[in-house]
């Protein structure tokens, strides 16, 4: 009997212990833990804000030369990167316009127009040789009364007619062979409309004869940029056939800015020119604004409206020989710095109604604190009220923290 209850007091033991263990377990399973935060600190530090944006480098004055007149284009010989001398260095040669071909009835028409020439040069040349012989009659007329005169054989009057008719036979000689000039000058002219491009002009014999070919010299001193047309061709006047320019002392930066951006950014501001494939970024400083607008579409096909912000250099040629025209960069313009700024991560702060706020640590325990907030560069924030320096904050605070709540810091385990 005793046995028993021995037995019976032990099972009750045995199932109050399970109880406890159970009933520790649950409360150790579901007791609140610490929340596992990253923290930081407020500090100072020198603060820049910056309008970051792509740019690209160009030739302030990129002179294009073109075609004076319609011709053939001989093949240009220089390439792109060759310097040039302004007045000087030949870059293209040119030849006057090669003859159309002709029709049938135009060809039928210039022959029948050399015909016409050919016959009127016969006419004037049979008028020259009449008045040749005019001429002699007269001549052998005034050297006879020129010699009866003196001896009063003939008037002194006849003397003078016989004169006259000899001039005027020496004109008349003269004449005849103005017209027989006049009338050779049309028939090479009649001639000339025959030459047809197929005629004349035989493969390549164009490039071969270049000794009346036109220089075209290079309008300033700088660098071929490039060259548009290359081969030999016919052009009309005014076609683009290379492009010149300085890019030693005439280069500079084009950022297209949001015209949002665009209004902050004042003429002087320093920028930082930065990703172009040197080893260090480059100085610049804005030298206009232009006050033109346009509608550029990004990537996205979203409408945007455009400003170009234009970049000169400040650092020395040495640093940026290797940039040319068309490259790619990376402009940051600077429009607002500070050297000794309270600021704080940007990670850390986040909207509590209308105001900014950030999580304070104090016996690791998280407090809510507002805060006025000025200048933000995606980085860091400048803060104006409610913190000081050296206080721990909780950097990327979650949606499930709150105040009061009680946090340790997250480590990191590798």
């Amino acid at each position: 009997m005793a046995q028993n209850r021995s037995k019976k007091r032990s099972r009750t033991w045995i199932m109050i212990s399970v109880a406890i263990a159970i009933v520790a377990s649950l409360c150790y399973a579901f007791w609140p833990r610490a929340t596992q935060v990253d923290m930081g600190e407020v500090y100072r530090s020198s603060m820049t804000v910056t309008i970051d944006e792509e740019a690209r480098t160009r030739v302030r004055d990129a002179y294009v030369v073109s075609a004076p007149i319609a011709g053939r284009l001989l093949r240009v010989e220089v390439e792109p990167g060759d310097t040039v001398v302004g007045s000087e260095t030949i870059i293209a040669r040119m030849l006057a316009s090669p003859p159309s071909a002709i029709d049938a009835r135009t060809r039928e028409q210039a022959r029948a127009g050399v015909n016409a020439a050919q016959a009127g040069l016969r006419v004037s040349r049979a008028d020259l040789n009449k008045a040749l012989a005019d001429q002699d009659l007269a001549e052998a007329e005034y050297i006879r009364y020129r010699n009866l005169g003196p001896s009063g054989a003939v008037s002194q009057s006849a003397v003078d007619l016989s004169k006259r008719q000899k001039r005027s036979a020496d004109a008349s000689v003269d004449t005849g062979k103005a017209a027989i000039s006049m009338r050779e000058a049309e028939l090479a002219n009649a001639r000339a409309r025959l030459i047809g491009f197929s005629e004349r002009l035989k493969p390549g014999e164009i490039v071969k004869n270049t000794s009346g070919a036109i220089p075209l010299t290079a309008p300033i001193s700088g660098r071929i940029l490039r060259v548009i047309q290359e081969s030999e061709t016919t052009i009309a006047p005014g076609q683009t056939i290379l492009e010149i320019g300085d890019i030693s002392n005439d280069l500079e930066v084009v950022a297209e800015l949001l015209s949002t951006d665009a209004v902050q950014v004042k003429v002087g501001n320093r920028v930082i020119i930065d990703n172009w494939g040197g080893a260090q970024p480059l100085a610049g400083v804005v030298e206009r604004i232009e006050p033109w607008g346009f509608t550029k579409f990004s990537a996205l096909g979203v409408e945007e409206q455009r400003v170009n912000v234009i970049i000169c250099f400040t650092d020395a040629l040495d640093a940026r020989s290797s940039l040319g025209h068309g490259y790619r960069v990376e402009a940051r313009i600077v429009i607002w710095q500070q050297e000794e700024a309270l600021v704080v991560p940007s990670s850390a702060l986040f909207r509590s109604g209308s105001q900014w706020a950030v999580f304070t640590v104090e016996n690791y325990r998280a407090h809510l604190s507002l805060v006025e907030i000025g200048h933000n560069n995606g980085r860091i924030a400048e803060i104006r009220n409610g913190l000081d320096a050296n206080t721990s904050i909780v950097l990327y605070p979650g949606p499930g923290l709150d105040d009061g709540m009680r946090i340790k810091r997250r480590r990191f385990t590798k």
